[in-house]
């Protein structure tokens, strides 16, 4: 009898009262689902609707909290305006959180289409009915890689850098970034965006840099590095960027972007020598093979909005975070 009446009340919460209903789209990807698994939990006066079309980055065995009454999951491709409408005429949104993206750079000089259908049109459809619906706050989750590259002596970027990107995947973010801002300067649309420094952390996609190179020296395979592996990064754990974007989310001012940096610069080939000591195999693991084209060659964002203004900064340390993130890839790839 419990069970049964859980199970309807499962399919009436649509209905039920909740202070605000979030469209996160892209809840089934890496950063997406870190979002939801904490915060489905922290906010149960919240309502989220996940709008995740499950490509090859989307997973929702990484959703731990499905059975969450306060949790919606929606199949749909926000390429589509007419299904995307459906979802917002159904729930009445009264927020969006948009982190969906084609965000692979080597894919998208394979294939730069995907990436402007996706990221630009994908979001101008979201802004479109933001406004039609009168959206209380949208979220724009971006990327440091709109404002081009820095040389090994420049200052990281700031939020008035002016935006130099150099991969279809960041012309893609920097161009959807910028529709945001005209959806704000025009039409008065509650907007921020946050831009955020490499990720990294549990349940990453395997075409990315670390858990590409874990899931191979894990398995007794070598790593291909780029060149010789100078390029620079900064780094941020998953946990530490959710936290930001649920601060921005909530107390950031409409109009404004913040930087979301971890403080920790790392060259490639750093990287790769840390993975390599932690797996207990030596440089004969490193192929190097040839550069990527347009290879940017440093990143880097001065955090000082969101410290001053929001009180955020990272928490965990490099050295701690990637040894949390081999725990996770040692018990996924050793099942």
């Amino acid at each position: 009898m419990i069970k049964k009446f859980y199970l309807f009340a499962k399919k009436l919460k649509i209905f039920m009262k909740y202070s605000r209903k979030i469209i996160i789209t892209g809840g089934a990807g890496f950063i997406g689902s870190n979002y939801l698994n904490r915060f489905v939990v922290n906010y149960p006066e919240y309502l989220f609707i996940n709008i995740d079309y499950l490509t090859y980055a989307g997973d929702l065995d990484k959703i731990k909290i499905s059975d969450s009454p306060n949790y919606i999951f929606r199949k749909e491709d926000i390429r589509n305006l007419v299904s995307l409408e459906k979802i917002f005429n159904s729930h009445k949104p009264t927020d969006v959180i948009h982190f969906a993206a084609e965000s692979h750079v080597d894919f998208s000089i394979e294939n730069p289409s995907i990436f402007i259908e996706t990221n630009v049109n994908g979001t101008n459809n979201l802004l479109l009915l933001s406004k039609k619906y009168g959206i209380n706050r949208f979220h724009q989750v971006s990327t440091d890689e709109v404002y081009g590259s820095l040389g090994h002596k420049d200052n990281p970027f700031t939020r008035n850098s002016p935006l130099k990107p150099n991969s279809p995947y960041s012309a893609s973010k920097a161009s959807a970034d910028l529709l945001v801002r005209a959806y704000n300067k025009t039409f008065g649309l509650n907007t921020v965006i946050t831009r955020c420094s490499n990720n990294y952390g549990p349940g990453q996609d395997t075409s990315k840099l670390i858990p590409k190179f874990l899931n191979n020296l894990l398995d007794g395979k070598k790593v291909p590095l780029y060149s010789k592996g100078e390029n620079i990064r900064d780094w941020i754990y998953v946990e530490d960027h959710i936290d930001a974007i649920d601060l921005v989310f909530h107390k950031g001012t409409s109009g404004e972007i913040y930087n979301v940096g971890g403080d920790c610069e790392l060259s490639n080939i750093k990287i790769t020598e840390i993975l390599l000591k932690l797996t207990g195999r030596d440089k004969d693991f490193i192929e190097h093979v040839a550069d990527r084209l347009g290879h940017d060659f440093r990143y880097a964002v001065d955090n000082k909005e969101i410290k001053t203004e929001l009180g955020w900064k990272p928490k965990v340390a490099f050295d701690n975070g990637i040894r949390m993130t081999l725990e996770y890839y040692q018990k996924k790839f050793q099942k």
